[in-house]
């Protein structure tokens, strides 16, 4: 079902007595996943302040680390440079633990690297809103997680769209225009593609 982000809004499932729901909000690079889930958490915190909160998957980013020793700091963001693991334990406890606080990570794309415990979901949080490139892909890794969101959503960008929006994101490094293509077509059209052709499909489709 093909969906405006305020005909979503009033679609969404009443809350489970005394539990939680979780609403995956999935896309492609580029579609604005974050831009919407911050939209959804005030119009939700403006009818129930403090009572949602964001995931964002990109918390569980592996370090720079990690990915040098690998030899994947290249495809930074590509499926397998993920703490698949941690996300789906991460997932598990906000069901399972709905009275405890739960520390999760978040991307700080000031430096490009994930810091740990830098945001607490506490027991007031009903609505949690899980934002991420993969959180439908059809992967062994990834399908664990779907047993734990409520209502799915994948938001749907034009690809033109999203290859426009996807090299603005690198004007302003510094990089010349062979450095912008060659991540653009060696990584980030890579991801675009792999989401768009391998998600499961979703309960909603958010058209922006």
């Amino acid at each position: 079902m093909r969906l405006s982000r305020e005909d979503f809004v009033a679609r969404l499932p009443e809350l489970p007595p005394g539990g939680r729901r979780l609403i995956a909000l999935a896309g492609p690079p580029g579609a604005g996943k974050s831009t919407l889930s911050d939209w959804l958490l005030g119009e939700l915190d403006r009818a129930a302040p403090g009572r949602a909160a964001v995931l964002p998957m990109d918390g569980f980013h592996f370090d720079d680390m990690v990915l040098e020793a690998r030899g994947d700091r290249p495809r930074k963001g590509a499926p397998h440079t993920f703490d698949t693991g941690g996300l789906t334990t991460t997932l598990k406890r906000l069901v399972e633990n709905p009275e405890c606080e739960i520390a999760i990570p978040v991307f700080d794309r000031a430096i490009e690297i994930a810091r740990a415990g830098a945001r607490i979901i506490g027991p007031d949080v009903r609505t949690i809103l899980v934002e991420g490139n993969y959180l439908l892909l059809d992967d062994a890794a990834w399908s664990p997680m779907r047993a734990f969101f409520d209502v799915t959503a994948f938001i749907d960008v034009p690809e033109a769209t999203l290859r426009e929006r996807l090299a603005a994101r690198w004007v302003g490094y510094g990089l010349d225009e062979a450095a912008i293509h060659a991540k653009l077509e060696g990584n980030d059209f890579l991801n675009m593609r792999t989401v768009i052709a391998n998600s499961v499909p979703a309960d909603f489709a958010i058209v922006e």
